[in-house]
């Protein structure tokens, strides 16, 4: 009997690989050229704004379209305002809240076991809607949330993964942006400012960004402003990403906003009674394309949120949960390493 050439073997099962990879890389191509130069401006702009709200493949759109096709379609982000500041009235937050703001030591929390709605405060609910997918952690406790960060910053960030071991968080979800020329960043070094404990971790008074944080009274700030700014409103943890969805109960209605593209999204809001809502929401999948930002809006308003803006997204939204990543990651090189993490202490 004659006997198989094991290496023959090894190479017809790598010719098969190469060539269905080869394969599904044509037919991608293919998809885009036809939706980038096709008939329909709406989905050429569609998806125009969602290649270009990602880091490593932004530059997919300027192979099939001209700079000024390119410029014409993502003009809607030069009008964009976020001015208005934060009305800390709107939030009454329980005087019975059982942390005080500090950040935990590592290894240090309780024993509680965040499970869904097992009376810890905590609960985790599933999201859909016609486009997505997502899951939505509330947390009745404020106090509880803080932003976690590496030991320093400039070299390579953490993974989620590795800020929840680091502080023993019960849970948490990616947070503010970093620089991430071409999707090679190492995640080490963030944009706009870092307050971390009262102290201003990253940038400086003059650094204006998107500032999303808490202040000493447990109330979330979100909007355009400076680092001097975030430290006169007493905001003792923060990162910068944005836009801020919804201010003081309004909805953000700037064309940013209403142009947005669906994609991968995480976001932070809170209620009036003071409660935090971190959401994650599931794109780039057969089963969940993603959200738009008028997306995120809805579904916090429908949970009651007076304040909430958009957190880094993309191939960085995750969110972990009692020992358990809750979303399907949009990376194909796994967790991605972060500047900052809204974490849940135990």
């Amino acid at each position: 009997m004659r006997q198989r050439n094991p290496l023959r073997t090894v190479g017809h099962a790598v010719l098969v690989l190469f060539t269905t990879v080869l394969l599904v890389a044509i037919a991608a191509v293919g998809l885009v050229f036809v939706v980038l130069r096709g008939p329909s401006p709406s989905a050429q702009e569609l998806l125009t704004r969602s290649l270009k709200e990602t880091s490593a493949i932004g530059f997919i759109p300027d192979l099939f379209l001209s700079a000024e096709r390119v410029d014409e379609i993502m003009r809607y982000k030069e009008t964009v305002t976020e001015t208005e500041q934060t009305d800390t009235s709107l939030v009454t937050i329980s005087a019975t809240a059982r942390h005080d703001g500090s950040a935990p030591e590592e290894g240090d929390g309780d024993a509680a076991s965040g499970t869904e709605d097992d009376g810890d405060g905590v609960e985790l609910i599933g999201i859909t809607g016609a486009n997505y997918r997502g899951v939505l952690l509330i947390v009745d406790d404020p106090f509880r949330v803080f932003v976690g960060t590496p030991d320093t910053f400039g070299g390579v960030g953490l993974t989620l993964q590795q800020m929840v071991d680091k502080y023993d968080a019960l849970a948490g979800i990616n947070a503010g942006g970093f620089y991430d020329p071409n999707g090679t960043g190492t995640g080490g070094t963030p944009d706009g400012i870092v307050i971390s404990d009262g102290v201003m971790t990253y940038g400086g008074a003059g650094t204006v960004s998107t500032v999303i944080g808490f202040d000493g009274a447990g109330v979330l700030h979100v909007g355009r402003m400076s680092g001097q700014e975030a430290k006169d409103r007493d905001i003792r943890w923060a990162c910068s990403f944005g836009p801020a969805l919804i201010v003081n109960g309004e909805a953000m209605t700037g064309s940013e906003i209403t142009a947005s593209s669906v994609n991968p999204r995480t976001a932070i809001g809170q209620r009036a009674d003071g409660a935090v809502l971190l959401l994650v929401v599931d794109g780039r999948q057969v089963t969940s394309l993603g959200a738009t930002y008028e997306d995120l809006i809805s579904i916090f308003l429908e949970y009651g949120a007076v304040n909430a803006a958009n957190l880094d997204g993309g191939s960085s939204t995750q969110m972990i949960f009692d020992g358990e990543t809750m979303n399907v990651s949009a990376s194909v090189i796994g967790a991605r390493p972060l500047p900052t993490a809204f974490l849940v202490r135990r």
